[in-house]
């Protein structure tokens, strides 16, 4: 069989926030996939550029950069996934892919993944575990069933309120995941608790104080009859404003902060923090890592940006137990490869994750299980978007059983 790609042509779609976005076509003799590339809204600084054009919304130029220039380099080249995105960073020859744009390029890596993979036979969890030689497994699903941040117009401070399902059967964990989501909005219902649903589809209510959303969030597990945990995304990038974080109308310094956080866990069962404190203090991550050990994960993102130097980094400081990986922060797999391999190797816990303005790709979801990550993050399954990635999921388990 012919492996070389014979098409590469992208185009504008649009996310979830019904905002533009790129998706790419690549096709072989007999096959054809496309790949779809997800936005954020709230990002680190040291993310790859996404690129947009003058207005700031638009793709065109993330459209021609692949059609204009990556498509003429690569049409032609065999299906090698490694080849082609050591083809796209030659090409891009930049530290943040200001040249052709993290989204073309994630556009074209995705989708020479999943061509290659299509050609071979592979499935393709299957096929990302074979690449990057390791045991694949279902991942733990952290479902953003309470919205707040930049993601909710920050009703509430903190951007995820997340449930984590502990069975050990991913479609056991997705129902009980579900009951959980709906006893919430029973309670909401039954207490009048305003509410609007946020941008990954979970509930935003108006909440007066730090502990409601946690409060919530554990009677609604009880319903549910236990067996899960909870887990936040502070995106505390957001809440630092002249020196010091401003939650709820109180500011914190660092040290009131961690305590707010110590509070928390001691109080509820959260046992999974994420960006804790603003990107750049390493310092403060470092020491709540410290304080809470390793029943509870302190999980970077804005200070890790899946960059694979900046998170041996901050490994270096101790200053995690577990990140985000998130593609369109870094541009290509083969970084993403990189990213996940030292993590690991400081022990850290794997969690993969969707963007804010999500597409219907279910990409993340073969990922995830090609990697074995230990969780993903996929939102709450009230939008398509969202919700592709968990039936995706569903069906690698239906079809495959349960993974070593």
């Amino acid at each position: 069989m012919d492996r070389t790609i014979k098409k590469c042509e992208a185009r504008a779609i649009k996310d979830s926030r019904g905002k533009p976005t790129i998706e790419v076509l690549l096709t072989s003799d007999e096959h054809e996939v496309s790949a779809a590339v997800p936005s954020g809204k709230s990002t680190g600084s040291k993310e790859a550029l996404e690129k947009r054009d003058a207005d700031g919304v638009g793709v065109n130029d993330a459209v021609a950069a692949v059609n204009d220039r990556i498509a003429p380099k690569i049409i032609g080249e065999k299906l090698d996934p490694f080849m082609i995105d050591r083809l796209l960073l030659d090409l891009d020859g930049t530290d943040n892919k200001s040249a052709l744009g993290a989204n073309a390029i994630l556009g074209v890596s995705i989708a020479a993944t999943k061509l290659s993979a299509t050609t071979r036979g592979v499935h393709l969890w299957k096929y990302i575990a074979e690449l990057t030689k390791t045991t694949p497994s279902f991942p733990k699903l952290y479902m953003n069933v309470v919205n707040g941040g930049a993601h909710a117009n920050f009703r509430l401070p903190f951007q995820e309120h997340i449930v984590v399902p502990t069975d050990d059967v991913l479609s056991k964990g997705y129902a009980r995941a579900q009951k959980v989501l709906g006893h919430i909005g029973t309670i909401l219902k039954e207490r009048a608790i305003d509410f609007t649903i946020g941008d990954e589809g979970g509930y935003s209510p108006h909440l007066d104080t730090l502990e409601g959303p946690f409060a919530l969030l554990s009677d609604a597990i009880a319903a549910a009859d236990g067996g899960a945990f909870i887990a936040i995304d502070a995106a505390a990038n957001e809440l630092l404003h002249d020196g010091a974080y401003e939650l709820l109308g109180k500011r914190y310094s660092v040290a009131s902060f961690s305590l707010a956080y110590k509070e928390l866990v001691q109080k509820f069962n959260l046992r999974s923090i994420e960006d804790p404190f603003e990107e750049s203090d390493t310092k403060a991550f470092s020491a709540l890592h410290d304080e809470l050990g390793d029943s509870v994960l302190v999980v970077g993102d804005d200070i890790t940006v899946s960059n694979p130097g900046i998170i041996a980094e901050v490994a270096e400081e101790n200053a995690a137990n577990a990140v985000i990986i998130k593609p369109n922060q870094i541009g290509t797999l083969m970084e993403v490869y990189d990213a996940v391999n030292i993590a690991r190797g400081a022990g850290w816990q794997i969690i993969v994750s969707h963007r804010s303005g999500e597409t219907m790709d279910p990409f993340i979801a073969d990922l995830a299980v090609g990697l074995g990550a230990f969780g993903i993050k996929a939102g709450a399954p009230t939008q398509p978007e969202r919700t592709v990635k968990y039936e995706r999921l569903l069906a690698i388990e239906k079809e495959y059983g349960t993974l070593a």
